[in-house]
Parts: C-alpha cells; structure tokens; sequence
C-alpha cells in the first residue's frame, strides 16, 4: 500500500523503545493524536536496561499503570545493597535499598526488559489515541515553521505522515540526530567493557546486591538482576579484543570465582564502548531528541533508561500547553534548559564513580607494592546522587531559579508520603493531585482575582493537607511551616512562598516562566 496523503498527528515519536513507549502513552493520556513508527516488528528479547526508578514508576500513577509496572519488579531482598568493594569483594563503603524512597515506591527496581518493553509496546498498541506503524524505518524528514512531514517505508510499503511536533526517540546511533547535523559534547569517558547476562539454573550464594569490585587486575561490576537472573561486566585490559572477550571459554574464565559452570546459562554477552556524552542540541524547530539519542552514560548509576524517560515525563506536559495554545512554543526551549542540566549531572556523576573505581583499584595495586603516592592514600566517598537526594533537581527553566539549592524543595520532585484522609482512606498523596499543576497548603489558601483566573487557565488545582495523616515518609519542612507549594505536572517543585515572593507573585511567575500566551494573561497583566 502507498500512502500519498499526509495523515496530521498532533506529535510523532520515532522508536519504540522504552523510552519512546512511554512518551507515547504519556502524550495520549494527555489527549494527544500520535503516531509512533518502529523499524522492528517484535520487542527485543534479550535484556539491556535492568533498573528503573521509583519516579518512573510514580510517573505511571496518573495512567494507572504504576501498580501493573511495580509488580514486574523484584521485590525487595532484605539483605540487599550498591556499594564498592576491593578485589577480594570485601565491603568498602555504599548503602542499602530502601522499602519506600522519597516517591513513594522503591527507588532502586530490578526488572526484565523484554517483559517491561512487551507490557509498555501492548499498552501502546491497545490505546485509542495511537497510530503505530511496526516494521516502518524513518526515510526523511522536513520540519518548517508550521509541521513535521516524514517519509516511512516497510519491505513492501511507504508511508506519508505529518505531525506537528516530532520526537526521535531512536538510540545512541539516532539517524535524527545524524540528519540534524548535531554534534556530541564528550565528558571524559570511553571504555570498552564486556557485558553478561546469565539465567540461574541451581540455588546459588551469590549476593543479593549490586557490587562495584575495584580489581587492580580487572575493574567490574556485578548486579543482582531480577530473578533468576544475574549480571555483570567487565572492563577491558589493554591489549583485550571484542573477539577475544566474547570466547564462551573467556566468559566462563571469568564467571568461575563466582558461580559454578553448570549453575547458569549464557543469556547474553556483548562488547560495548561505554560513553559519556550530551548532544549540542536537544531540539531543531519542531524536531526534539530524547533518551540515548541526547544523552550517552557508563551504567554505573543504572541511569540510561531512566534519564531518557525524564525526559519524556518532561515534554508530557509541555506539548499539550503548546498545542492547545495556552502558551506559546517558547516554553518548549526550556526542555533543553532543564534537561540538559540534570542529564549532565547524572552522566557526570557516573563518570566520577567510574573514575573512583580506578582510582580504588590504583591505590590498592600501589598498597600491595608498598608505592602509595601520596595523592592515592584519600578516597573521594561520593554517595549516591549526591546532596543526599534520589535525583539532582533542574537548575533553569521553568522554576523559581533563585530558590535551587542542595538544602531547598524547589527544582526536586515533591516527596510523596503515604498518607490517611479524614476517612480512614490510605493512599499515595499524589492521587489527590490530579494530572495537572497543583498548588499546596497546610490550611486554606487566599489568592486575588489575577491569580484565580490564571489558575482556571492552567488547571492549577487546590491541595489542602492540613486534614491529611502521614503514614510514611514527610513534605517538605516549609510547607510544615506554612509556605505554599506550586507543583508542575511532573511533580517537580516550580517553587514556593517565601518573605519574598507571595502566593499571588508565585503564580504570576509560573505564568511568565510558561510563556503564556498573552490572551491568556488576566487584564492589567
């Protein structure tokens, strides 16, 4: 069949990955028309990504997804645990995996990709909102002032489609990017490292827990996958070749201080280069990229799929604002201002665990000559994130820019308690939040006329806590004191009141950082 008509979608998300599945159950929930074109017809079956974020799984609330996605995860071990360790695995310095995280659901989640992407890849499939088009590989593109028209071919078809925005959600190799012509920002980190995953086939003792071994002879990593499967990698020696690697008698040799041969089976084995790099742009017109074909990171902080579905979270709300003309496609520049920043943190960070892996391994080679250089005999303990949080907030955008800080709520996620009404009801604080932005109280809130219209505008819903119990977790301690929160979509703080800045002000700048489109602004604005 060749389809010559342009068929006009609201957006257009090339790849169906984890990341592009997301974005487009998040853009239909939103009541956008999309149409989604993936070069494969079947989900791949082999496991890439294997952890995902408990905010990941609190962006799935809203779709009423989160509780079918977290019962694909492992379920906490008890004895669990991420840290560093020397080359005989003897703990150095981490910490342990927590029941409930600041998101209300466990931040650290082991899961099967291929049984996440086929549930993620059927959901999109079965909603009414979607046009998929599986098996078609992008040909071309243009994007002018007004939309985005692609050509799309099967083996036996071609494809006409317009959209009007375009999101390429394609891969570290992404064409889009290719074609657009933007260049990589490298941060510092290119590595070839062995990756294998096995499935356990016996009971077995090796350890619930995520270990980084500081091998002077060999650095790598072992992670407790979901059950029954485990993972680890290997870094390359010089001189090592990818053929040599992948030998099944090489794989074996370096399993075998870990598990017996006849314990497991070969699930899959491959050299990579692990990078670390940020591309130049992030958006060309009507043209956006997210997931690998923006971002590029070591695994070392199990990042790499959640990085991109922030970023998708991100636009989830925006392009609706921008399409249904409450504000102006101004505000869409702030996707690269926020994104950019925290990816870069996040890849930065992880690029410091992988140099604080060398430099442990360096000290204990040099401990065992008895040559310690001076600069070797501190090490640098850079836990988690950094700052004590799950995540590093977004430093510019739209936020209260002035109010970031390692200490502050403003440019996190909001923490989500589990709290009790004056029912007796049990729930996630979130469901009292609607989809939308949501101011937040410990008592009534007042507000002038400005104020109520802009809020009818943007859907800015009312949340009064003060009748609410905490069951677990906390808020923040300004809200405690009786500052109001204004919270963006995606649950991350915009800002909040301060001596400075009162309600009626907090809202009048979340407009403006908006772009509001100026019919929209209340008269005298």
């Amino acid at each position: 069949m060749s389809n010559t008509a342009a068929n006009h979608f609201d957006v257009a998300v090339i790849g169906l990955g984890p990341v592009g599945s997301l974005g487009a159950l998040l853009f239909a929930e939103a009541g956008l028309r999309v149409v989604a074109i993936e070069k494969d017809t079947e989900v791949y079956r082999l496991p890439r990504a294997v952890n995902l974020d408990g905010e990941i799984i609190r962006a799935l609330q809203p779709l009423n997804l989160a509780e079918t996605v977290n019962a694909m995860m492992q379920p906490l071990r008890a004895d669990e645990r991420a840290g560093f360790t020397d080359s005989q695995r003897n703990w150095l310095f981490g910490g342990r995996s927590v029941a409930m995280g600041s998101n209300g659901w466990q931040p650290a989640n082991m899961f099967d990709q291929p049984e996440l992407e086929g549930f993620l890849h059927a959901t999109v499939q079965a909603h009414p909102n979607v046009t998929c088009y599986l098996g078609y590989e992008l040909c071309d593109f243009i994007s002018t002032d007004a939309t985005v028209t692609m050509r799309a071919a099967s083996a036996d078809e071609h494809l006409n489609v317009a959209a009007s925005f375009m999101l390429a959600c394609d891969g570290a190799s992404s064409p889009t990017r290719k074609a657009l012509n933007i260049k990589w920002r490298d941060l510092g980190y290119d590595q070839d490292w062995l990756v294998v995953d096995v499935e356990m086939l016996k009971s077995h003792e090796l350890p619930n827990a995520v270990l980084q071994i500081c091998d002077p002879d060999r650095i790598h990593t072992y992670v407790a996958t979901k059950d029954p499967y485990r993972r680890w990698e290997f870094q390359l020696n010089p001189g090592e070749t990818r053929a040599q690697m992948l030998e099944p008698q090489t794989i074996h040799a370096l399993l075998d201080s870990w598990a017996p041969r006849d314990s497991y089976r070969l699930r899959r084995s491959a050299v990579y280069q692990f990078h670390a790099a940020v591309a130049d742009s992030w958006q060309a017109g009507r043209v956006m990229l997210a997931g690998d074909a923006a971002h590029q990171t070591p695994p070392f902080l199990g990042q790499g799929m959640n990085s991109g579905m922030r970023d998708v979270i991100n636009l989830a709300w925006k392009l609706p604002l921008v399409l249904n003309g409450i504000c102006t496609p101004a505000l869409l520049e702030s996707y690269q201002a926020e994104r950019n920043d925290h990816a870069n943190d996040l890849v930065s960070w992880a690029v410091e665990m992988g140099h604080l892996m060398q430099h442990i391994a360096a000290t204990e080679r040099a401990q065992k000559t008895g040559k310690t250089p001076p600069e070797m005999r501190q090490t640098s303990r850079k836990s988690g994130y950094g700052q004590g949080r799950e995540q590093p907030p977004i430093r510019s955008g739209v936020v209260v820019v002035d109010q970031v800080s390692n200490e502050g709520a403003t440019g996190y996620l909001l923490p989500q308690p589990m709290v009790q009404d004056g029912s007796g009801n049990t729930f996630r604080f979130d469901e009292l939040l609607g989809g939308g932005f949501a101011l937040i109280a410990n008592g009534p809130l007042r507000s002038n006329k400005a104020s109520a219209t802009l809020m009818e505008v943007l859907g800015i819903a009312a949340v009064d806590v003060s009748t609410l119990q905490i069951l677990e977790g906390k808020f923040p301690e300004q809200l405690n004191q009786g500052e109001v929160f204004l919270i963006r979509p995606d649950r991350l703080v915009f800002g909040h009141t301060d001596a400075h800045l009162s309600i009626d002000a907090l809202i009048a700048a979340l407009a403006d950082a908006l772009k509001l489109s100026p019919e929209h602004y209340p008269p005298g604005h």
